[in-house]
């Protein structure tokens, strides 16, 4: 058995369902317990390709290999190159624009020290410090960006249906290697929003019935189908839950082991379902015990960033949550405001919402002392509109 370089191997692709089974196996063992396979003569993999597969969506810089047949190894995490990624440069010298965001990760993981109290403490992980959106889609526009370069070698054009971050996320890629984005938007986007996908450089077409950005996907892929751009689609790309196993869980993982730390639970927003599902597969498979829930906004309300189940997720429906929390946009804003008094960071109204859920689960006695994630998935700039009239200050 030796470990070779996953960049050397063919490994092909694995579907959605063989890749979720094996994630939970690789994560729970800690490791792989069995080599893939290759021809000693040509090179190509002849058994394990879907190991092979997973573990390259997965991030591991090597894959244990044998040759002519499968052996029975046990090869940890960390000897496959699992984490190397997620190690961010001491000196945070970045040589161009995209390197500003994949090499600047970790976001931050901060102690909410006002917000800790009855022997809870609060971590919140600050997606805000993406730098493109200021939000954690920055990682699923620049993913799902770079996986279709790597399919079709350019991207002229893109359509795609967005509130507003992963439009922006799209639209700064897009201007790195030179392409064009049409964003449709909801009636519900603010005029903040829609001016920033503008300065973007981005065309715009605002719906006047579309409520949810989901609502809008129909039309999106009409306007794909009929003017040969890509539609990355944001709510059925794999890409979207792959970025966050192959990075987000990655480094949350390494920042509570310096904080010295095993979460009882990790509480985040529901919107495509991408990060709380990749948090809930890794987290819940890495470690016993792990509780995690999902914020929506309350039934008939909306909250920009966030929506209901109901509307359509691909991704939660998957994975195990301990529960799903209902929020209103006015406590999602007081949530905001609770946040920027007491602890002086700016978070958006999903954000809001993630504070208010978890308060609703303490005060409701469903938390017990211990640790607890907040993932806190924008900056609050983009919503001054919507807090200045929701709080009315």
């Amino acid at each position: 058995m030796e470990l070779v370089p996953v960049s050397k191997l063919a490994c092909g692709d694995v579907d959605l369902e063989r890749f979720l089974e094996l994630v939970r196996e690789i994560l729970s063992r800690g490791g792989v317990t069995t080599t893939v396979a290759v021809d000693p003569k040509t090179g190509a993999v002849v058994y394990g390709s879907e190991l092979c597969a997973t573990l390259a969506k997965l991030g591991t810089r090597y894959v244990p290999v044998s040759y002519g047949r499968v052996e029975e190894v046990f090869v940890p995490l960390e000897a496959l190159g699992f984490f190397d990624e997620v190690r961010p440069s001491t000196y945070r010298v970045f040589l161009s624009s995209e390197e500003l965001l994949y090499k600047n990760w970790p976001t931050p993981l901060v102690r909410l020290s006002r917000a800790s109290v009855g022997g809870r403490v609060v971590w919140a992980k600050l997606e805000g410090y993406n730098p493109w959106s200021m939000s954690v889609k920055d990682r699923v526009g620049w993913y799902m960006y770079r996986k279709a370069l790597e399919r079709l070698g350019r991207v002229e054009r893109l359509v795609e249906a967005t509130s507003t971050n992963t439009g922006l996320a799209i639209a700064a890629v897009s201007n790195i290697y030179g392409s064009r984005l049409k964003a449709y938007i909801p009636s519900t986007v603010s005029r903040t929003g829609e001016f920033l996908l503008k300065l973007f450089g981005t065309e715009v077409v605002r719906s006047q019935r579309a409520v949810l950005t989901v609502e809008l996907i129909d039309e999106v892929e009409e306007e794909a189908r009929t003017s040969g751009a890509v539609h990355l689609n944001q709510f059925y790309n794999d890409a979207n839950l792959e970025v966050h196993l192959r990075y987000t869980a990655k480094e949350l993982e390494l920042q509570l082991r310096e904080a010295g730390v095993v979460p009882k639970a990790i509480i985040g927003g529901l919107g495509t379902s991408g990060h709380l599902s990749a948090l809930a597969l890794y987290f819940k498979s890495r470690f016993r015990g792990v509780r995690v829930y999902g914020v929506v906004p309350r039934a008939g309300t909306s909250i920009q960033g966030i929506r209901r189940v109901e509307s359509g997720m691909r991704w939660v429906h998957l994975v195990d949550l301990d529960g799903v929390v209902e929020v209103s946009p006015e406590e999602a804003a007081e949530g905001v405001l609770r946040i920027v008094r007491s602890e002086g960071v700016l978070v958006g109204l999903s954000s809001g919402a993630v504070y208010a859920a978890y308060r609703q689960l303490a005060e409701g006695g469903e938390l017990e002392e211990g640790d607890y994630v907040l993932v806190f998935p924008d900056h609050g700039f983009k919503y001054v509109e919507q807090l200045e009239k929701l709080l009315k200050l």
